[in-house]
């Protein structure tokens, strides 16, 4: 399956570190479903990054974007994140499949370091319209490159107001 904008976007479960399970497609945002992918718990730019986009939070939520985050990642080290890099607001996952990464066409990195898990996804970030259908995807085979947050929540202004369609379905 390739991702493409205007088609529908794969299939994605996974359970949050509050207990709750995620499913792409039950919450019906109002504008779009933001899923950040993360590497997990031994990356120090995801910790950077997640924190700015809890601090975002209020901003995605006025313009109707029902953000979560998730990494292949166990429970105890998705826990053990969201403590220590004190993500109180932001929905948190785990348990990303190896299998479920490479549907959503994310780089997969096997262990350099012992703090890192023997494979893990690197990051990706995906708008989903409530209709199911790809709007916007970003994808980094490194831990560098994610798009900007303050960029997002301006491209997100801009697409609504000019009811803009998904771009590079061609």
């Amino acid at each position: 399956m390739t991702l493409t904008p205007r088609q529908a976007a794969p299939a994605l479960s996974f359970t949050l570190t509050d207990g709750n399970t995620w499913t792409l497609g039950k919450e019906q945002p109002a504008t779009f479903d933001m899923i950040v992918v993360y590497r997990g718990l031994h990356c120090p730019i995801c910790k950077t990054y997640l924190g700015e986009l809890e601090s975002k939070l209020p901003e995605f939520a006025k313009r109707g974007v029902n953000v979560v985050a998730v990494s292949t990642d166990s429970q105890d080290r998705a826990e053990k994140a969201k403590a220590e890099w004190g993500l109180t607001n932001l929905k948190l996952g785990y348990g990303l499949a190896i299998a479920d990464a490479r549907t959503w066409q994310l780089y997969i990195s096997g262990s350099i370091r012992e703090a890192e898990p023997a494979q893990f996804s690197e990051p990706g970030l995906f708008l989903i319209k409530p209709d199911g259908t790809l709007f916007y995807a970003s994808r980094s085979s490194a831990p560098w490159g994610r798009p900007p947050l303050d960029q997002m929540l301006r491209g997100i202004d801009v697409a609504t107001e000019r009811k803009m369609p998904a771009r590079g379905e061609l």
